[in-house]
């Protein structure tokens, strides 16, 4: 069982949790107060200025694909073309027609702060924070290359357009993608400039600039200089913030078109050289540049990711509450490298594993074996969360919580996993004290009654349950977990503090900077945002 007495460390994780998760801080939240004479405004603009400024931007991007599309074709993806005297013009075309398409979207004047550097100087630019499709600004400015999704090249106009600026692309169906994706960022990145820069944002995914969250790894294990680069959109109403949960791309859009003037500030930051240390530890490189640049917006850091909110906040028929311990866990994992590629394969294979164990605990020394993983503070850590007071654990614990990690939507496939761990041989049934181990398990908390579950379900009163009748149960009351468990944990069923602004609004992954970063588990972070080395 999750054990909270073993690990004072868990309750400051809880803390951050929750004031990262459900206060204002939360930065994949976002919504808009208007004021009744903002809304007055917008009225008057969406019939007057919106379909002007929309039809500019549409006709501005219709009007450079001739020039990507002339400059692109019979061009080798692998080498960099000499800069002819037409490809020059078409540089500057497609330049001049892209500030032409800000400015009818209300970025008037843009505020340009620093310098960029050559790319000999700094072949890699890291952007944040990452808000907005709008961050394609800089993009356009400099006409530097990023990583995009394989798929957006097949997109009408929009894939021309990409295309030109050379992106490294991330394919969705190739399992090696992402390891070549960053063995192509080296390549360029090592190639003394040859290569135009490439453009990164290492959050990841879009935030609303109240933090930054982790940086992931990617950008910086080429170990080459970077430039880091910060982006403020210091207007009276943020239209522009587009994130995991709030406005929609089109809202987003419209209501800043709508906006008489939208202002924009980019600033260069002095080139960052990695130290030896840090070549030999992007993670560690990552978090000093994000350091840097939180200094920079005078913003606070956060060792949260995305991967914490898409967990947080997942749609299935048990939601985390605010005191889980599964964020802990699940960010140990991630460092550790434990988060399986082929998830449905491993976890049938840990089950048909932990199911023959028959609930035998084990050790530390044993489950570092089970794992085939040497024995480390964060091992130790991660035994720590199932540790029950004789320093054993029952494997079919970590099983039930990696299942919820890796498939946090999926409830009834973890709970179809769980039952086939616990039930007996003889009839294929569960007591309810199992039925109370799984889903503390499942849930990640100490304490939770699950009676009125059980007898909801056990109508025949055998004592005992099969996961076909869970499963009837569960299709027939879907919000079984809100009627029927005992909230004996504090925010069992959510804190009520959470922001309402959007209470139905379903997640949206933006998909404008992919995860291409491969596991890199050289460091471990403190709470304080301090980086604790592993020798």
């Amino acid at each position: 069982m999750f054990s909270f007495r073993v690990t004072v460390h868990v309750f400051s994780h809880v803390w951050i949790l929750y004031t990262f998760f459900f206060s204002s801080q939360n930065a994949f939240l976002w919504s808009m107060d208007m004021t009744l004479n903002s809304i007055h405004n917008i009225a008057l603009m969406t019939v007057t200025l919106f379909p002007i400024r929309l039809f500019l931007a549409a006709f501005m991007m219709l009007l450079a694909w001739p020039f990507a599309f002339i400059a692109s074709v019979g061009r080798n993806e692998m080498v960099v073309e000499p800069q002819s005297l037409w490809r020059k013009f078409v540089d500057v075309a497609l330049r001049t027609i892209m500030r032409v398409m800000w400015f009818a979207g209300g970025f008037h004047w843009m505020t340009v702060k620093g310098r960029q550097a050559l790319p000999a100087e700094a072949p890699i630019l890291t952007l944040g924070p990452h808000s907005s499709y709008f961050d394609a600004i800089p993009v356009t400015m400099s006409m530097s290359s990023i990583v995009m999704k394989a798929e957006s090249k097949d997109i009408p106009v929009w894939g021309t357009l990409i295309k030109y600026i050379r992106p490294v692309f991330v394919s969705r169906s190739d399992q090696d993608s992402r390891k070549k994706t960053v063995e192509e960022i080296k390549r360029r990145a090592q190639s003394g400039g040859e290569w135009p820069q490439i453009m990164i944002f290492p959050e990841g995914t879009c935030t609303n600039r109240s933090c930054l969250i982790t940086y992931k790894p990617g950008a910086f294990i080429p170990a080459v200089p970077v430039q880091p680069v910060v982006i403020k959109y210091p207007n009276k109403m943020d239209t522009i913030t587009w994130t995991w949960q709030g406005p929609g791309a089109f809202k987003i859009l419209w209501l800043t078109l709508c906006q008489l003037h939208n202002e924009f500030i980019i600033e260069f930051l002095p080139v960052y050289t990695p130290s030896e240390e840090e070549k030999n530890n992007p993670a560690l490189f990552a978090h000093n540049v994000r350091r840097l640049m939180a200094k920079a917006l005078d913003i606070p850091i956060t060792d949260y990711s995305f991967e914490d909110c898409q967990l947080a906040m997942a749609e299935g028929q048990l939601r985390l509450p605010v005191d889980t311990c599964l964020l802990e866990f699940a960010k140990l994992v991630r460092r550790l490298g434990l988060k399986p590629q082929n998830v449905e394969k491993v976890l049938q294979e840990f089950g048909n594993r932990a199911r023959k164990m028959e609930g035998e605990k084990l050790g530390l020394e044993d489950f570092a074996h089970y794992l085939d993983v040497p024995v480390s503070d964060m091992l130790r850590d991660i035994f720590s969360l199932f540790n029950e007071e004789d320093n054993m654990i029952d494997i079919r614990e970590y099983v039930i919580a990696l299942s919820v990690v890796c498939r946090p939507a999926k409830t009834l496939e973890t709970m179809k996993l769980a039952f086939k761990m616990f039930e007996a041989e003889e009839d294929g049934a569960i007591t309810v004290a199992e039925l109370a181990c799984i889903l503390k398990t499942e849930l990640g908390v100490a304490d939770l009654n699950v009676s009125r579950l059980f007898a909801a379900i056990d109508t025949e009163d055998t004592g005992k349950l099969t996961f076909d009748k869970f499963r009837s149960f569960a299709e027939q009351h879907p919000n079984f977990s809100e009627d029927y468990l005992s909230t004996d944990n504090t925010g069992r069923n959510g804190c009520p503090h959470q922001p309402s602004a959007t209470p139905n609004a379903k997640p949206q992954t933006n998909g404008f900077c992919p995860d291409f970063s491969p596991r890199v588990n050289h460091h471990d972070t403190t709470t304080d945002g301090s980086v604790k080395k592993h020798n």
